[in-house]
């Protein structure tokens, strides 16, 4: 059993990740023409928009999904979580790596991913469908969020019919009620909600945004949007991840690799801990970066190495 990080690209994004570069504001524009009227010559002269404005970010979300992943429509519910799109494909590229690893190298023709806590912005199907041709189950313990990502996936066409959605009943629960007999996931990924409660989402936006702009915000603000369930639930990314973990291994046979977006470093330890005590064969830590931000993935899988090539051979053979 091993945990190794992997290394990240030049300019800290994966090296696929079409993100690397500026953003191309007259491309951008050209497929999304709404996104002009926010973009603004910056303090150096560049062409860029005002992260600190949620409606900002979401034309540049809109923007970027359509011009790179052929999204005709894309529509967030007020005050839903509207998330950067360069560190999103940057999980979905590395999760790909993970497979093309455990498969000798090559990447598997098949793939179908199981995507904990879809939110309204379906943004993880959107990109592995569109750069890999995944095929997508997501869940989420919020109907209204299913209702929005269902109107993605039905509007455009390079989704419908690969992206299926799931409610989850039981909000204490992650994989048990969403996962069926039947299923057979090559992966599972997650972008859990990271803080314990409402009063320390904000502190954290309030921070974002003083630093985006030098002033601090004069009323509440989550420039990226957010709810509960999307930001924050009882004991925090702690809890959710140990729970994730206790479950992962009631369902070790039905998906190879299950893995979870862990903001904090200080976090690993303890999930490395309870999942080698869960028995689980490897796990891999990836580190990814954007600017600044560091995050990292952890992915865990409990096949044994004839376990795995029996799935290599029944779900990725040529």
């Amino acid at each position: 059993m091993k945990s190794t990080p992997r290394p990240t690209g030049k300019a800290g994004l994966h090296p696929r990740n079409a993100h690397r570069q500026r953003y191309d504001f007259a491309a951008l524009i050209a497929s999304c023409p709404e996104l002009a009227d926010f973009v603004r010559a910056n303090d150096y002269g560049d062409d860029s928009v005002d992260f600190a404005d949620p409606a900002a970010v979401k034309a540049l979300n809109r923007a970027l999904l359509a011009h790179y992943y052929g999204i005709s429509f894309w529509d967030l519910p007020p005050g839903y979580l509207c998330p950067p799109i360069p560190g999103r494909a940057d999980y979905i590229h590395h999760l790909a790596d993970l497979l093309s690893a455990s498969n000798n190298g090559v990447l598997p023709a098949r793939v179908n991913v199981l995507d904990v806590g879809v939110g309204a912005n379906c943004v993880y199907p959107i990109i592995g469908r569109s750069v890999y041709g995944w095929r997508f189950t997501g869940s989420d313990i919020d109907p209204v969020s299913l209702r929005a990502a269902k109107a993605i996936v039905d509007f455009n066409p390079v989704l419908s019919g690969a992206v299926t959605l799931r409610e989850q009943k039981n909000p204490g629960h992650v994989f048990s009620g969403i996962i069926q007999r039947n299923d057979c996931f090559d992966l599972s990924l997650c972008n859990p909600p990271f803080h314990a409660s409402a009063e320390e989402a904000e502190a954290v936006s309030r921070r974002k945004v003083t630093n985006l702009t030098g002033e601090a915000p004069s009323k509440p603000v989550l420039n990226f949007g957010g709810q509960s369930g999307e930001l924050w639930c009882d004991g925090g990314e702690v809890a959710f991840l140990h729970t994730m973990a206790e479950e992962s291994v009631q369902f070790a046979e039905q998906c190879c690799w299950f893995s979870s977006l862990v903001s904090r470093e200080a976090h690993l330890h303890a999930l490395y801990r309870q999942l080698r005590k869960l028995g689980a064969r490897q796990i891999e830590t990836i580190s990814m970066a954007q600017g600044q931000k560091i995050s990292r993935v952890v992915a865990w899988t409990f096949l044994d190495a004839a376990a795995m090539a029996e799935w290599r051979a029944e779900r990725w053979k040529a």
